[in-house]
């Protein structure tokens, strides 16, 4: 067992080891241009070092494990500089723009697919991605919906994608049109962004205010995972068949539960409200999950990578910009109705 965990230990190192060297010239580079910040300049690094000279497939272990493993422990570190009131801080309002923003998500990813010709389950594996969490969801719902490997890989990169290129887009549009106001941009792009990590990545753009609602907002939709597999586990995903109509036996099983660094965070959270966290180890906290969201969006620059772009082909990428723009126009809209 020990060997095990010794050899898990040496496969991440390499990987784990270029994130936090491009982390801390990120930061070192942001000095000097403040303006940028150093949550931009890691992810441009990292894409640019992950496509040319450490696109190396031994590294990948390192940066999938530095992308989801430090990111959810940041998570669940913010829970000690947040207290429920801070959380309570989306209202009713926010509650109800994420319901409506999932639903019309899932709905616009279903009639696109279908629009632009692709089958019920592919367009129910890119609903779930762009609706909730990105490649977690679609890891969920691909069994309950008897996804294949093929489908489940390109949705997941047409996801990713989709969020990198709003991850950058979504904090200028915020600009714009809110003037970086906390709730309504949190309300864009943590209702919006696919992964979390795009999230954080996007939110970090603006300031720390703005991250931390972002990410209320995101934890809110993931928590929401559980009720989207049980309905898509009643769907037929027989193009020729209506959507709710009866299928044949599936063992599929719906295995959605809401994720450890979530319950983590709502449990420190807790804690904090109470005041019985310490000044000091409030600060402490905060500083280490900064210092691992940089390191984590280092590796998700990393794992961008230039070829899936080109090996999914127009048609599926076209199928990704249509449902991200969407998600912005229900946003703005729901925003401007709610908010």
């Amino acid at each position: 067992m020990i060997s095990n965990i010794l050899k898990k230990g040496k496969d991440i190192l390499a990987g784990l080891l270029v994130c936090i060297v491009i982390a801390l010239i990120a930061q070192g580079i942001a000095h000097f241009v403040p303006s940028i910040g150093s949550a931009l300049i890691a992810i441009v690094i990292g894409i640019i070092a992950g496509n040319t000279f450490l696109g190396q497939p031994v590294l990948d272990k390192g940066t999938k494990f530095s992308e989801s493993r430090l990111l959810e422990i940041s998570i669940v570190l913010m829970g000690l500089t947040l207290n429920l009131t801070d959380i309570m801080g989306v209202g009713f309002g926010g509650v109800g723009f994420i319901i409506l923003q999932m639903t019309g998500t899932i709905i616009a990813a279903c009639l696109i697919g279908k629009l632009l010709g692709f089958g019920r389950r592919f367009s129910l594996l890119m609903s779930a991605g762009n609706a909730v969490c990105g490649s977690s969801a679609i890891g969920t719902v691909a069994p309950v919906v008897g996804a294949d490997s093929k489908e489940k890989g390109i949705s997941i990169t047409i996801v990713n994608v989709t969020g990198t290129v709003l991850m950058v887009l979504l904090p200028a549009l915020a600009g714009l049109l809110y003037h970086h106001e906390t709730l309504h941009t949190a309300g864009l792009i943590g209702g919006t962004l696919q992964s979390i990590g795009q999230v954080i990545a996007s939110a970090k753009f603006v300031n720390d205010e703005v991250v931390e609602l972002s990410t209320v907002f995101k934890i809110i939709r993931i928590i929401f995972l559980v009720f989207v597999a049980l309905v898509f586990a009643k769907a037929n995903t027989d193009d020729t068949k209506p959507f709710f109509s009866k299928k044949q036996h599936t063992n599929a099983h719906v295995k959605a539960g809401i994720p450890w660094f979530i319950i983590g965070f709502f449990l420190l959270s807790v804690v904090t409200s109470f005041g019985i966290v310490p000044q000091f180890l409030s600060h402490g906290a905060k500083l280490v999950s900064n210092q691992f969201e940089i390191i984590a969006l280092a590796a998700i620059g990393m794992r961008v990578k230039f070829r899936d772009l080109v090996q999914e082909g127009p048609k599926a990428m076209l199928y990704g910009g249509m449902v991200g723009a969407c998600q912005i126009l229900l946003a703005v809209l729901l925003i401007f109705i709610l908010f």
